[in-house]
């Protein structure tokens, strides 16, 4: 498997905590929304295929077994929202709202 983040899927994601991880996932799809709303499609999918390898290499930290259920239909309705039909409702205001969570842990635990 090629990815764009050689560096974090080289070892250092995995030294991340789980809020971080999805913190930084989070920043990705903050990026994705912005050129969404900018109407710029090119880099709206860059963003989005960097936060789907993001929680690609999440699902394969070996620390979160317990948490793949919810990672990757985090995933899925991710790219149900970018890519697919929506079905499931999602929003700009609900994404932002879901990984903010995981920024203000991470700097709540510095």
């Amino acid at each position: 498997m090629t990815f764009q983040h050689k560096e974090l899927a080289a070892g250092r994601w995995f030294k991340l905590s789980l809020a971080e991880q999805l913190g930084n996932v989070g920043s990705e799809v903050a990026r994705a929304l912005t050129w969404q709303e900018r109407g710029n499609v090119e880099y709206r999918g860059r963003a989005i295929e960097r936060a789907l390898e993001l929680l690609d290499l999440t699902l394969m930290d070996v620390r979160h077994r317990g948490r793949l259920k919810e990672i990757a239909r985090v995933r899925e309705v991710l790219a149900d929202y970018f890519y697919g039909d929506n079905r499931f409702g999602s929003s700009p205001a609900s994404w932002r709202s879901y990984f903010d969570a995981f920024a203000f842990a991470t700097r709540a635990n510095r």
